[in-house]
C-alpha cells in the first residue's frame, strides 16, 4: 500500500504517462500519449489534433550530415514561446562553468575526496550540484565540466533547461525520476541517463533514503555517441538495444511554475502559470535516454597484459581531432581477470588526458583504501597515478588464477582537456590531505642482480 501511494503521489495531478521504453541508439522514434496525437506524413499540419502545437527541437545545424542531423518535432499543449518571458538573474554559486579558474590555494597534485556530505537542509536536484572541476571553454562548445551532487527535495514546480550543454547523470545513492519534454526514465544506481542540450526537465526523488547523491558530467562539445568497435566488430561494449528513450508523457497543470536556464555559465528564471512539460507525442532522433551500465559486454585479455582502458568506454563525445575525446565516458564494471604472468591492474602511467573518477559502488580493483562510493579522484594530464601500495603487493604476489572482480562498478570522465578545481573542490572538508600516501610503500626494489625481485 505505501508503494502504491508513493507512485500516486509521484505521479500528481494532471500528469498523463504511458509505461515503458522504446529501444535503441540513436534511433528515429515515434511515440504519442493520445491516439491520434502525432500527424502522419507530415510535420506541420494546418491545424493539429487535440488543439496542440507543432513545435521543432533541433539539436544540430539544420545542414549538418545525416548521421549527425538531429531534431524532434513536438506536438504540446502551449509553443515554448509561452514557457519563456521576462528572465530575471539567479545564481547557483556552486556550478561553474568553463572556462573557469578557482580561487585558491592548493598546489598542482593527484587528488581525492570522501563523498559529499549530506545536505543539513532542504535541498533539490539543482540547489544539491557543486561543480569539482572545469575543462575547456562553453563558449566555444568545446570541454566539459564534472559535477558531484547531494540532494534531499523534489523538484515539484521548477523546471530546468541547460544551453550550454547536455548532462549525463550518474546516480550513486538514491534512485531519481527525471521528467523530461519527451517523457519518464527512472534511473537507479548503476543506471545513467543523458538530457540533451536545451531540453527542459525536472527531478524527483525516488524511495527512501537520507540523501539522493552521484555525479554529472556536463559536456559542452559534440554529443555523445557509441565508440566505434573497430576489430571488435559488430557485438559487445554498449550494445545499441540496451539503450532505453521514454515514450510520451505529459504534465497538465495549471499552476504558478518556475522555469530555469543555465546560458553561457549564468542562470536565469521566469515565472509562468503552467507546467511547460505539456508534450503529448513527438518523433525524431533528439531525446533523452538511459543505460543499464550492468549490460555493458566487456572484452578484455584472454592471455596476457592489461589492455588499455579505453575498451571500457560507454560513450564517447568526439572533438575535431580524430580518436581524442572532447570527454569519454568509462566504466570499469564486474569482468573475470584470466592473464597469465601478468600484472593485472591498470599499471602505473602518466596520460594526456585528464581522469576524473567515481565509484558507484564496490571496491576499485586498484585501490585497496580510501576510494569509497560516492568518493571522486582527480588526475590531471601528465601527473602520474596507479595502484596503491597494498594493490600493488596484492597483485604482485597473488596467485594468477582466473578470477572475478564482482561487486564493483567504477567510471570516469575522460578530456583531452586540463581539468580546472573550483574552490568548492579545492575546500572541500572531505578532499583526502593523505592521499599521496598510498603510494609511499613503494620503495626501491632495484639491487643490480639479474633475476626477478
Amino acid at each position: 500500500m505505501l508503494e502504491k501511494a508513493e507512485k500516486q503521489r509521484r505521479a500528481g495531478s494532471g500528469q498523463q504517462r504511458a509505461a515503458g521504453y522504446m529501444p535503441g541508439f540513436g534511433n528515429d522514434f515515434e511515440t504519442e500519449s493520445l491516439p491520434g496525437a502525432l500527424p502522419q506524413g507530415q510535420n506541420s499540419p494546418q491545424k493539429c489534433n487535440y488543439g496542440l502545437y507543432a513545435e521543432q527541437l533541433s539539436g544540430s545545424p539544420f545542414t549538418a550530415p545525416r548521421g549527425t542531423n538531429e531534431r524532434s518535432w513536438l506536438y504540446r499543449i502551449r509553443p515554448s514561446v509561452r514557457h519563456t518571458g521576462c528572465f530575471r538573474r539567479v545564481d547557483y554559486p556552486h556550478w561553474k562553468t568553463a572556462p573557469h579558474v578557482g580561487e585558491h590555494s592548493l598546489a598542482l597534485g593527484q587528488l581525492r575526496w570522501s563523498p559529499l556530505p549530506a545536505p543539513s537542509e532542504a535541498l533539490d536536484f539543482l540547489q544539491g550540484i557543486r561543480t569539482m572541476t572545469t575543462a575547456g571553454d562553453a563558449l566555444t562548445q568545446a570541454g566539459m565540466a564534472a559535477h558531484a551532487y547531494a540532494f534531499n527535495a523534489d523538484m515539484v514546480d521548477d523546471y530546468f533547461f541547460n544551453a550550454d550543454g547536455e548532462l549525463l547523470i550518474v546516480p550513486e545513492t538514491g534512485a531519481i525520476q527525471v521528467f523530461t519534454e519527451l517523457g519518464r526514465m527512472d534511473v537507479e544506481p548503476s543506471e545513467i541517463c543523458l538530457i540533451p542540450r536545451g531540453m527542459m526537465f525536472k527531478v524527483t526523488r525516488l524511495g527512501e533514503e537520507k540523501v539522493w547523491r552521484g555525479y554529472i558530467c556536463e559536456n559542452y562539445g559534440a554529443k555523445f555517441t557509441l565508440p566505434d568497435r573497430g576489430p571488435i566488430g559488430a557485438n559487445c561494449l554498449a550494445n545499441p538495444r540496451d539503450f532505453k528513450t521514454p515514450v510520451a508523457a505529459y504534465e497538465d497543470k495549471e499552476a504558478p511554475c518556475r522555469v530555469q536556464v543555465k546560458w553561457c555559465g549564468s542562470f536565469h528564471m521566469v515565472e509562468i502559470g503552467h507546467s511547460p512539460l505539456d508534450v503529448v507525442a513527438w518523433h525524431g532522433n533528439y531525446a533523452p535516454y538511459k543505460y543499464d551500465l550492468k549490460t555493458f559486454s566487456p572484452v578484455g585479455a584472454i592471455l596476457f597484459d592489461h589492455p588499455d582502458p579505453s575498451i571500457f568506454t560507454v560513450l564517447t563525445a568526439p572533438s575535431g581531432e580524430e580518436g581524442t575525446a572532447n570527454v569519454d565516458f568509462v566504466i570499469f564494471p564486474p569482468r573475470w581477470l584470466v592473464a597469465e604472468h601478468t600484472f593485472r591492474p591498470p599499471w602505473y602511467h602518466r596520460n594526456i588526458m585528464s581522469e576524473f573518477m567515481g565509484l558507484i559502488y564496490g571496491r576499485y580493483d586498484a585501490k585497496e583504501e580510501g576510494f569509497v562510493p560516492g568518493g571522486m579522484s582527480l588526475h590531471n594530464m601528465m601527473l602520474a597515478h596507479g595502484p596503491d601500495f597494498s594493490g600493488f603487493e596484492k597483485a604482485s604476489n597473488g596467485e594468477l588464477k582466473p578470477v572475478k572482480l564482482d561487486n564493483t562498478m567504477a567510471f570516469m570522465f575522460e578530456t583531452r582537456f586540463p581539468q580546472q578545481l573550483t574552490t568548492f573542490a579545492a575546500e572541500l572538508d572531505t578532499l583526502q590531505d593523505d592521499y599521496m600516501d598510498c603510494w609511499s610503500g613503494l620503495e626501491r626494489k632495484f639491487d643490480g642482480t639479474p633475476g626477478i625481485k
